[in-house]
């Protein structure tokens, strides 16, 4: 029993070693590692150096900084590519993305984060960085907002407890009363929108995705700077490609249609057939 324990122990500290660095940081010395895990230094160093034999982490022959291997690529790709939801969406995202010139991001939700399940860019919203396995704040994107709108108020305030939602912007919205509101447009109209509520310069529109029972599991939002989204000529037709879009991933997913579950109204409808890029831009 104690054997078993200490292995448990040992899994449950390499976990704590590779989550660290998803925080921002590439590339750690072993000090910051042991300090972010909360480890001693010689159980990280040991712990670091099964990791590295694994593939798991690599450690730079000249700086003696540890990032993540490569075989961490294989894990990733193996779980998105089961996914459901990254089955369903891959290929209408990239297309949309390619059309629009704009980002096109489908996350799903993870506790009280919008967690990233694919994103590509479009020529007008480039990134330095992979969206994919990132996380962002529910009550300050327009995905969050569209994951939250299956949700009572109850329950979304268990989610978000009083005090935590952070104000990342002057526009950020941070209270729950503020948020029911944003949540109740966002029932009504089919689609969630942000304008620099997480980073200024930046907006999204964003539309919920139903499974077979009519859950909202997934959202797809279209994102770029403010110039390239041009919001106040171009919602309502960036709404409707949106919503279009996530209803066709939805129909994969085995959704059936408001008709259906009730309660999932959209304002443009659900086809039965999942719409061509020509008809979306239409």
């Amino acid at each position: 029993m104690a054997a078993e324990t200490g292995s448990n122990q040992s899994v449950e500290r390499a976990l704590t070693i590779l989550r660290v660095f998803t925080t921002g940081r590439p590339e750690l010395r072993v000090s910051d590692i042991a300090r972010l895990a909360d480890l001693g230094l010689s159980t990280a160093s040991r712990l670091l150096a099964t990791l590295e034999a694994a593939g798991f982490v690599d450690r730079d022959p000249v700086s003696g900084l540890y990032r993540l291997g490569l075989d961490t690529v294989s894990l990733g790709a193996a779980v998105l590519n089961g996914h459901p939801v990254h089955r369903e969406a891959r290929q209408i995202a990239q297309n949309l993305a390619a059309e629009l010139g704009l980002g096109v991001n489908v996350a799903v939700r993870r506790d009280s984060s919008v967690f990233y399940l694919l994103n590509f860019e479009g020529k007008h919203a480039p990134r330095s960085f992979a969206l994919a396995g990132q996380r962002n704040p529910l009550h300050a994107t327009g995905l969050g907002k569209s994951l939250l709108s299956g949700l009572v108020p109850g329950q979304r305030r268990l989610i978000l407890p009083d005090g935590t939602m952070t104000a990342y912007t002057p526009r950020t919205i941070i209270t729950h009363e503020h948020l029911d509101i944003e949540i109740e447009r966002t029932v009504e109209r089919g689609y969630g929108s942000e304008v620099e509520e997480l980073a200024l310069g930046r907006a999204c529109v964003a539309a919920p995705i139903r499974d077979a029972s009519g859950d909202v599991v997934a959202a797809l939002s279209v994102s770029g700077p403010l110039s390239a989204m041009d919001l106040q000529n171009r919602e309502e037709t960036l709404a409707r490609i949106v919503i279009e879009a996530a209803d066709s991933i939805s129909i994969g997913l085995g959704y059936l249609g408001p008709a259906y579950h009730q309660g999932s109204f959209s304002p443009y409808g659900i086809s039965d057939e999942p719409p061509s890029i020509e008809r979306l831009l239409r």
